[in-house]
């Protein structure tokens, strides 16, 4: 009996431990999950800047082209 009780006291503080280590294990991937989603955000914005500096350049750049079309007398 008494090595019963050992060995259910032994069980169960190995689950203990491994259940800590699941957990940890669980809480650093999520922490990294939410780290990717963030840089992943912050790249969608990045791109949708770019995207509009590249509008107003190209937007520019017709007005000057169509300007020009006029001082030549097209």
């Amino acid at each position: 009996m008494k090595f019963f009780s050992k060995a259910c006291i032994g069980g169960v503080a190995l689950l203990s431990l491994a259940g800590c280590g699941l957990t940890e294990t669980a809480t650093t991937a999520g922490t990294v999950a939410a780290g990717k989603a963030e840089e992943v955000k912050r790249g969608q914005e990045q791109i949708k800047q770019v995207q509009q500096q590249l509008d107003q350049i190209n937007a520019q750049a017709a007005q000057r082209l169509q300007e020009a079309d006029q001082a030549a007398g097209k």
